[in-house]
């Protein structure tokens, strides 16, 4: 799984625009979360409820899907902070320029 995750204020006005004007299609509705997509690429609209934006550093992020977050954050050598959510297990790590990478396990 690969997806894209926008930090939005307003997730329903989100969801419209992506909808209306550029094509996406719901998949899932959480309330404070909406899963959209066209085609190959997943979009999560989070807002402000979510255990994303409370993490402290809010910015849009690439998502990859893992087998096993733990071992995946192995490899950075690094103390990533592991936040359970309702939908599962995460940690942000940042690319050399400073980009955030959000690796995502699923329950």
């Amino acid at each position: 799984m690969t997806a894209v995750r926008y930090m939005v204020d307003d997730v329903r006005a989100a969801a419209a625009f992506y909808i209306e004007r550029l094509g996406f299609v719901e998949r899932q509705d959480w309330g404070p979360i909406i899963i959209l997509e066209r085609g190959d690429l997943e979009l999560w609209l989070s807002g402000p409820g979510t255990s994303a934006a409370r993490h402290g550093k809010r910015g849009n992020r690439v998502v990859l899907g893992v087998d096993d977050l733990d071992a995946a954050l192995s490899v950075f050598g690094t103390d990533a902070e592991v936040v359970d959510g309702k939908a599962g297990r995460w940690a942000l790590v940042e690319d050399p320029a400073g980009n955030l990478v959000e690796l995502f396990e699923s329950p």
